[in-house]
């Protein structure tokens, strides 16, 4: 299923001329301005638009007032257009910038003109808040002038700041960069006025000889909640192939000084865990401390790049990840949430293309893999593990270099041991995780303007094996080298993109032998001829060949080629699932964004995808449609429907013989009321069903509550159900079964219930003191029924125990709560196959997962959090019938609580 939803990423004539902007008595509406060309030069922006910056000749009081001197005397530019809804016409209300400049900062003033000024949206919000209903200001300057990269700075009326580095022209934006600068706004009779002061050092920029006049990108912004209207300085709109390029200019800086770019944020923090536990278990503690110190630095290096490090550092912030339950082969994934390697992470994107559909994905870079849980599982009467591993430092160099973009990171973590009491009540310490190494790197090189981009990038994992805990079960090391590149034409319309990777990883003839056999590949599969397991090797290596083309535009059209080979392997520093596949897809869209009476815009979307494997089994072919729909009410309709035609599964019995999924069909809808109102909607339900009478069901409905100008809250309660006939279960050793290759593969009927109810609330005092709760009550049940085996490879035909071939299936039950607790199999009658027990895969899970925090910034870059962590969780066995008043009871069972004090300290020279 693919959502094709509007970018909220944030592109006229110069003008110059008479305002009222730092006036005592302003008047609406403005008096008119008068246009003037742009002068033509090299790289000149797209629009032509050129705003003058004027050296500030008084100090400059961030007040949100732009009355100073100043001010009046600053060239203003406005004659801002629509992006949407009408795009290319003349704002409902008009914007005035003005911008000036001092040795140390470059000022931002912004001028927002409203006739009716009691509508403005000011939502109250914590830093860096997604999602509100408010009126926003975006000022974006992109310092390298690569027409690729910007660092965008944002307000709301109510002055809440985010802060949000846009990269790749248009491919995304990061919301983790943060900034030290100041903003303050005002609300008046005739509308709102912004004004900025963005510290050079905060931007990235080489130097230049004196005198010479500095040119940046630059764009301003202006978002109207009402209306749901964008206005900007330089032009652009929805369907542009760029962003970052269709920036006008910022000229007439002069002479400023290099800025000294050295911050170092040390923190402090406490930490007191209560969690029940066994009183017998001398490692329990029932209240737990760990104080903790550490420090961050950043250090703008010469040229424009900036060298980042931590050490020790500590995430007890970061939200806790939702609950799931994966009864799948493969590991769920989980973005990244903590601050050090979310920001600027895009750079790090090793051997990723922009393309169409595509099916299956590779993540080269993983940072999660840096910290992660110890992969060795201490056994003994008790065991006192660490829950992660501890990164002792990581560093990174991140920035440009005239055309060169450069990342480099590199992490090391501690060797972690786990206490054991064994039976004999002796305790040892035993390794858990050794020393590992961690190695990023990428540098990619600017031609024609940025309009062709080469990059080379690869990862380094190196583990310190010297313990023989590890030897059988860890790779020694695992590297990956890719190259990639990106081609426009026709005024960015067009884009060709591809990447070329390669993997290698070494270890003992166990491990190699483990990597061979794992759910990523499969090489023991008895009917993959083009396949051989080698149980000699000591290493595994593959490649992955990926292109992608695009065509922006009202008519779009993407597409994507991917030839990924069996031994590609990136899960020591990267994320997987499937390889060993070759895959075509395509999609095309119609977007028209011409309002009538009805709608201020649609999206019409239909596309295809295919895969094979490499033994040339047709393994996924679907086809699929959406439509979007955003009405002039402000209300937005989404509905999509797919068709997956029978395809084989050769990952269906995990290892054995190729399977056959059914022809799958179904569709989703979603409704997304209005959200100026208080209270607001979003709706969301699918259906899905297969030819063997499977069937996935959805549905969710959130909603969004705006009490007062400083609460927000949202509730998202969904319930899902789901019926899988062919959920894998187990397999057999049975000679008899010979066309199955000797073993039997078993499934069953697998009815799941899952209920959940994802909660925020965030409670806003001021723009820099803030509550925000998280929260994830949780239930799923799983019942299986029918159990059966394959009987031939590569199709639907199964045998079902006790209704077959003359088997039979007896369940065991416990005698004192009458669960049953498995089941004995004989898959053809008494006297021919052996028996066999199946352990009854039913289950009972709930959680309740969240947290809240209590963030005071107390002065710029410096900030205070108090964090309450909390986790209940359960596993209940043999027991599958879904009740929602006995789960819904059961979420709220025994908690652990986590609460932690943190300050951070901001320097800076």
């Amino acid at each position: 299923m693919i959502l094709v939803r509007s970018c909220w990423c944030l592109g006229g004539l110069m003008v110059i001329g008479a305002s009222n902007v730092g006036a005592q008595n302003p008047s609406y509406p403005p008096q008119p301005t008068v246009p003037t060309s742009a002068p033509s030069a090299p790289g000149a922006p797209p629009s032509g638009r050129v705003m003058r910056a004027s050296r500030a000749t008084g100090p400059i009081n961030i007040d949100g007032k732009l009355n100073e001197p100043s001010w009046a005397a600053a060239v203003p530019s406005g004659d801002f257009t629509q992006s949407y809804p009408k795009v290319g016409a003349k704002p409902t209300d008009p914007t005035e910038v003005r911008v000036l400049y001092d040795d140390d900062a470059l000022y931002v003033g912004v001028r927002m003109f409203d006739a009716r000024p009691d509508s403005i949206a000011a939502q109250l919000a914590r830093r860096d808040v997604t999602g509100i209903y408010s009126d926003w200001l975006h000022v974006m300057v992109d310092s390298y002038r690569d027409r690729r990269t910007s660092f965008r700075f944002s307000v709301n009326p109510r002055g809440v700041q985010k802060d949000v580095l846009e990269y790749d022209d248009n491919k995304g934006e990061d919301l983790n960069w943060d900034a030290v600068w100041e903003v303050a706004t005002s609300v008046d009779s005739i509308g709102w006025t912004a004004e900025y002061r963005i510290p050079f050092s905060q931007l990235r920029f080489g130097s230049v000889p004196s005198g010479v006049e500095r040119v940046w990108g630059f764009q301003v912004m202006r978002d109207v909640a009402r209306r749901n209207e964008r206005d900007s300085w330089s032009p652009w709109k929805q369907t542009d192939p760029g962003f970052v390029s269709f920036e006008g200019d910022l000229a007439g800086i002069v002479d400023i000084p290099t800025p000294r770019r050295l911050e170092l944020m040390p923190y402090l923090s406490a930490k007191l865990t209560r969690a029940p536990g066994d009183p017998a278990n001398p490692f329990y503690r029932s209240n737990d401390t760990k104080p903790s110190v550490g420090a961050d630095l950043k250090y703008g290096l010469p040229l424009g790049l900036t060298l980042t490090a931590t050490v020790n550092p500590d995430f007890g912030q970061v939200e806790v990840d939702p609950a799931v339950v994966n009864l799948s082969a493969y590991e769920t994934f989980f973005p990244e949430k903590r601050p050090f390697f979310v920001e600027g992470a895009n750079i790090f994107n090793i051997g990723s293309i922009t393309g169409g559909p595509s099916y299956g994905s590779q993540q080269i870079f993983y940072s999660r893999r840096i910290g992660r849980p110890p992969q060795r599982f201490a056994r003994g009467q008790f065991v006192d593990a660490p829950d992660a591993t501890t990164i002792i430092g990581a560093g990174k160099l991140t920035g440009k270099v005239g055309p060169w973009t450069v990342g480099i990171l590199n992490a090391l973590t501690a060797e972690e041991k786990a206490r054991v009491i064994d039976a004999s009540n002796v305790e040892s310490r035993t390794p858990v995780e050794p020393l590992t190494n961690y190695f990023v790197g990428r540098v990619r090189r600017d031609f024609r303007g940025g309009n062709t981009i080469l990059g080379l990038g690869g990862t380094a994992a190196n583990r310190d094996l010297s313990d023989t805990v590890f030897k059988n079960l860890l790779r020694s090391s695992a590297d990956v080298g890719s190259f990639d590149f990106e081609h426009r034409w026709a005024n960015r319309q067009w884009m060709l993109s591809g990447a070329l990777s390669r993997s290698l990883i070494e270890g003992s003839r166990p491990v190699i032998r483990n990597a061979q056999q794992s759910s990523a590949r499969y090489y023991q599969r008895p009917d993959a001829d083009y396949l051989s397991l080698d149980t000699t090797a000591n290493s595994l290596s593959g490649y992955s060949a990926k292109l992608g083309l695009n065509k922006a535009g009202d008519w779009s059209f993407s597409a994507t080629a991917k030839s990924i080979s069996p031994g590609f392997e990136v899960n020591d520093l990267g994320f997987m699932g499937r390889v060993d596949y070759r895959n075509l897809g395509a999609g095309s869209s119609y977007n028209n964004s011409k309002p009538g009476k009805l709608l201020r815009s649609y999206n019409l979307f239909s596309g295809t995808n295919h895969a094979w494997n490499y033994g040339g089994d047709k393994i996924w072919t679907s086809f699929f449609n959406q439509v979007t729909l955003n009405f002039t009410n402000l209300w937005n309709f989404y509905a999509g429907g797919e068709y997956d035609p029978s395809a084989v599964d050769d990952r269906l019995t995990r290892g054995g013989p190729r399977g056959r999924q059914p022809t799958q069909y179904g569709g989703w809808t979603q409704i997304n009321t209005d959200q100026r109102k208080t209270v607001s909607y979003n709706l969301f339900a699918d259906y899905y069903a297969d030819e063997a009478q499977g069937y996935a069901r959805e549905l969710s409905i959130g909603v969004d509550v705006r009490p007062s100008s400083s609460v927000h809250v949202t509730v998202s309660p969904d319930v899902s159900l789901y019926h899988n006939t062919i959920q894998f279960v187990r397999g057999a050793t049975d000679p008899l079964a010979t066309s199955t290759y000797g073993r039997r593969y078993v499934f069953g009927n697998l009815f799941q219930t899952t209920l959940s109810a994802t909660t925020r609330v965030e409670w806003t005092l001021t723009p820099l003191l803030s509550f925000q709760l998280y929260a994830q009550p949780f239930a799923s049940a799983g019942r299986f029924r029918s159990f059966k085996e394959l009987l031939t490879p590569a199709t639907q035909d199964y045998a079902v125990y006790g209704q077959d071939n003359g088997s039979t299936i007896t369940p065991v039950s416990d005698p004192t709560t009458g669960n049953t607790l498995s089941y004995t199999v004989d898959p053809d009658g008494p006297g021919i196959a052996p028996s066999f027990s199946i352990n009854n895969p039913d289950f009972r899970t709930h959680s309740l997962r969240g947290n809240a925090v209590v963030r005071w910034e107390y002065r710029p870059g410096s900030a205070l959090f108090f964090v309450w962590q909390q986790q209940r969780s359960d596993f209940l066995p043999f027991e599958g019938d879904f009740r929602t008043g006995r789960e819904t009871r059961m979420i709220f069972g025994h908690p652990s609580n986590v609460f932690l004090v943190k300050a951070t300290y901001w320097f800076a020279r």
